[in-house]
């Protein structure tokens, strides 16, 4: 088995005369928690859109613990363990919070074509829905329409319902996107509390999300690496001060600025 949760060497991927992605190499251990950040169009999308298997690279080959998926579909990507979760909710808003995440569970349980059938007699089923509910602190919410929760708890049903199919790669699409400030925490809260043997991949502008939640930072520039390294290294690097965040950059890493 590969030292590597995710590996993906030499990807490129271009949309006629447009090239999005340039020999790009990324590897995630068992346990990361990495942010991907960069500026629009760098091409932070695409690359997700490659791993996850939404996109097909036109090169390059992807890897989940040494299984090569380079041409796997997303769903067989799902049941090798890497999960990802997008920008723009795709929840069930008629739906309450457990029936969102148990929805999940029983997909993962190869249940889901019958899964209204005897619910109340499905108690694994069940208690593990409560129970992803409950870790990420929607109790109260449980039985909720997610049309009637705040915004940001409609992101952590996201996240539960990720955890749901069980990751061991789990890919962040902008989690915050959208959420309050004042509800910012919750997620952090959740993510700290995310099991710490799966590796994470997060891409992010909010770049206090970004010093609190990531050990490593890998900065993305015209479908390029340009860097990877600690929060610290990357936000006083003069590269990506010079390439990636200009000459205001300074300002923006120094207050938490949200343009990566």
């Amino acid at each position: 088995m590969s030292e590597y949760a995710l590996d993906a060497r030499g990807l490129h991927k271009a949309f006629g005369a447009l090239v999005v992605a340039q020999d790009v190499d990324l590897s995630l251990a068992p346990g990361a928690r990495r942010a991907l950040i960069g500026p629009n169009g760098a091409g932070k999308t695409t690359l997700v859109g490659m791993l996850s298997g939404v996109i097909r690279p036109d090169a390059g080959r992807i890897s989940i613990f040494g299984t090569d998926v380079t041409h796997a579909s997303s769903a067989r990507r799902v049941r090798l363990g890497l999960v990802r979760t997008f920008q723009i909710s795709s929840l069930f808003p008629a739906l309450s919070v457990l029936e969102n995440v148990f929805l999940a569970v029983s997909s993962q349980a190869r249940a889901s074509l019958d899964f209204w059938r005897g619910a109340g007699r499905r108690t694994t089923l069940l208690e593990r829905s409560e129970r992803i509910v409950e870790d990420l602190r929607l109790a109260g919410d449980m039985h909720r329409r997610v049309s009637e929760i705040a915004y940001g708890r409609q992101r952590l049903v996201e996240i539960a319902i990720a955890l749901a199919l069980e990751p061991k790669v789990l890919l962040l699409d902008e989690p915050a996107a959208g959420i309050p400030s004042g509800e910012v925490n919750l997620l952090l809260h959740a993510l700290d509390g995310l099991p710490r043997d799966i590796a994470i991949l997060m891409i992010e502008h909010d770049m206090q999300m970004v010093r609190r939640f990531a050990a490593e930072v890998t900065v993305l520039v015209h479908g390029k690496v340009l860097m990877t390294g600690s929060p610290h290294d990357v936000m006083t690097s003069p590269d990506v001060h010079a390439v990636y965040l200009g000459r205001t950059g300074q300002a923006r890493f120094g207050h938490g600025g949200a343009d990566a």
